[in-house]
């Protein structure tokens, strides 16, 4: 049977008015084109440019009125009454399941931080502390007396020195190791990985004994394997700095290790084997390749590592017994230490707390805006 256009059978019955609709069908489009005709006349005869766009103009196109526009997603009916009957719901809910941890971070870091800088304002030593006398008001004296010390700014350019030499040192050594665990089989890295992991996992103080232990100048095996005799690493000032560093980068590097290791994994293989397969060694792999890819990581592991480094504390005052002979071995921290607790200055150890987080905050910023400026995303 023959169909027409539409797939409708030709002999299909319709109903009686099918030819009429058809014809009035036809001549609409005629008698738009005549009417917009005669409207780009009017138009041309006021002064004005023709109207030729038989798309856009509702009548020349065959549409009795003007074409609906999309709505947005914002725009929905649906969605305008729901955002009014609910008008703080999206911006409340963030917070809402914030809350908790905002509350544990500000009884834990907010307020020890207000009470810190409160102190650093008062003059407040052992007896305000005892009640025996007012607690008064002391406005920047204490920083005053801080910063006329001149042995505040000789512990402050050792615990700079030894801050940057921990982490470059830090760094290097994560960053060597999780190289070499792409390397290895499976049970060599299983083994550093287990060894690294129990140096991490060390306390502090019980690394501290062990590494004085082995350092030892009458008992300790280090001595003896080297062939140096009863000398003490503990007694010149930078061999004492310099077995501290090495008791740092012992507990540190497991985090840089295992931070850098998983980024390299993240990274696809087939990236590394063109490298490699364009003849490039190494070392220029690392710098080229590698590297860049792990900015993000390493921007985190370097933050970390700096406060950790800048605020050592429990390695000096184990490894030196408090900062060395006639305080040579001193750093910032240890330093409050002996103002606030040992000459019962809690004001001035106060200060120096507050310049150490004025410190830390300003190399952070600076060290984010750098890489900013180098158009790195963070």
């Amino acid at each position: 049977m023959p169909h027409s256009t539409n797939g409708a059978p030709a002999s299909w019955p319709g109903p009686a008015s099918t030819t009429e609709s058809a014809a009035a069908a036809g001549a609409e489009p005629a008698a738009a084109g005549t009417e917009l005709e005669e409207q780009a006349e009017a138009v041309t005869s006021a002064g004005a440019a023709p109207v030729t766009d038989r798309a856009t103009h509702p009548i020349a196109s065959g549409v009795a009125g003007p074409r609906p526009r999309h709505r947005r997603g914002g725009d929905h009916p649906k969605a305008s009454a729901a955002s009014r009957r609910h008008p703080g719901r999206g911006g409340w809910t963030p917070w809402i399941y914030l809350a908790p941890a905002l509350l544990v971070i500000a009884a834990l870091l907010v307020y020890p931080i207000y009470q810190l800088g409160l102190i650093s304002f008062l003059e407040y030593t052992q007896a305000q502390v005892s009640g025996g006398e007012p607690t008064t008001f002391q406005g920047l004296g204490n920083y005053r007396t801080l910063f006329a010390d001149s042995q505040f700014w000789q512990v402050l350019l050792a615990t700079v020195t030894f801050a940057a030499s921990c982490v470059l040192a830090t760094l290097a050594v994560g960053c060597a190791l999780a190289v070499l665990l792409t390397r290895v089989r499976a049970l060599p890295r299983l083994a550093l990985m287990l060894a690294a992991l129990g140096a991490w996992a060390t306390p502090a103080i019980t690394g501290s004994t062990v590494w004085v232990f082995l350092f030892d100048p009458d008992y300790g095996p280090v001595n003896r394997l080297l062939g140096l005799g009863d000398f003490s690493w503990t007694y010149g000032r930078y061999s004492a700095f310099a077995l501290v560093l090495l008791e740092v980068v012992w507990c540190s590097f497991p985090f840089v290790m295992v931070t850098v290791y998983a980024g390299i994994k993240a990274i696809p293989s087939e990236v590394l084997e063109a490298a490699s397969l364009d003849g490039a060694s190494q070392w220029r792999i690392w710098r080229s390749v590698t590297a860049p890819m792990l900015r993000p990581i390493l921007v985190v592991v370097t933050i970390q590592s700096i406060i950790w480094d800048f605020k050592v504390f429990t390695q000096i005052y184990v490894m030196t017994n408090g900062g060395g002979i006639a305080g040579q071995n001193l750093v910032l921290n240890v330093y409050a230490y002996q103002k606030a607790f040992a000459s019962s200055q809690y004001s001035l150890g106060s200060a120096i707390g507050v310049v150490m987080l004025l410190i830390l905050l300003a190399v952070t910023l600076v060290y984010l805006r750098l890489l900013r400026r180098q158009g790195e995303e963070l």
